[in-house]
């Protein structure tokens, strides 16, 4: 199916995705879906205009991280005592601080990429007016990922400000959480707009309750893995927030291991395979 492109008034081809405007490739799309194009960013930036609009919705990316960190500081920190980490022993809010901060990078790709997707998809069908512009479906899915990537980044270095506000920060590389941040955003945000895109109902949210609430009690958020028995350590290791937790909490305690690369490689792997399916699964939905 075949358009006009309305800065050139050249015919352009919707569904193929591939050619010098693209950002990826020139790959079967069955193998490689296009990544998008540079028009992408107008869907980002209309959501960054829609947000600014109705700032009072970011609110909570300052008082959840501010809330979390003051009752484990002052309240559940002085009960549990210092927690081991390595050959060194930590205080238990410098532990559970940059585990809470992949959590609130996931949290806030996830608002994006599944309630406000699926409302946009779903009810107000958004995206029947955004493909009557020059932008296609694999604009839409980079540009939805994109956005959802920003707001997990914003949660992440409000998080480390008031991190290292209240002295739960034990290294300088603690500045490297937000770019691993951003990694873990994205991967969650690309699995969270794969599932969206199969998603029929308001009732299959709770399928989504089901899924991230484990991940948030036991991904090594509260207490070493090593506390699990052994069956379950080996399942919460292969967990996807427990590889932002591993690179989150090597950074802020300043305990670097090569172990770290393979945390990175997961998440790298885990984007390529949500965004592929998203983009698939876009392109099968709103294009005719």
């Amino acid at each position: 199916m075949s358009r006009v492109d309305g800065s050139s008034g050249a015919p352009t081809t919707r569904s193929s995705g591939v050619g010098a405007r693209g950002l990826s490739p020139a790959l079967p799309s069955r193998l490689v879906p296009p990544l998008g194009s540079r028009r992408a960013l107008l869907l980002l930036e209309r959501n960054a205009r829609l947000y600014l609009r109705h700032r009072v919705l970011f609110l909570t990316g300052v008082l959840e991280p501010l809330l979390f960190l003051l009752s484990i500081g002052i309240g559940l920190g002085g009960l549990v005592g210092p927690i081991k980490v390595g050959d060194t022993e930590v205080s238990y809010a410098a532990f559970v601080a940059p585990a809470l901060l992949a959590t609130s990078a996931m949290n806030g790709a996830m608002i994006d990429s599944i309630f406000n997707l699926f409302f946009k998809l779903k009810i107000t069908h958004l995206y029947d007016s955004v493909l009557a512009t020059p932008l296609d479906a694999n604009d839409v899915a980079l540009g939805e990922v994109g956005w959802a990537v920003l707001r997990g980044l914003f949660y992440a270095t409000t998080f480390v400000i008031i991190m290292a506000a209240l002295g739960d920060v034990r290294s300088w590389m603690v500045v490297f959480c937000l770019p691993a941040s951003v990694l873990l955003s994205a991967a969650f945000a690309a699995v969270g707009m794969a599932a969206t895109t199969h998603m029929r109902s308001w009732q299959d949210f709770d399928m989504v309750s089901l899924v991230f609430m484990p991940l948030f009690l036991f991904s090594g958020t509260f207490y070493p893995i090593s506390a699990y028995p052994p069956w379950l350590a080996h399942i919460v290791a292969v967990t996807p927030l427990y590889q932002g937790v591993e690179i989150n909490r090597a950074f802020s305690l300043g305990q670097l291991h090569w172990s770290l690369v393979a945390n990175a490689a997961y998440l790298v792997v885990l984007f390529g395979l949500g965004y592929g399916m998203a983009s698939r699964r876009l392109n099968r939905l709103l294009l005719p």
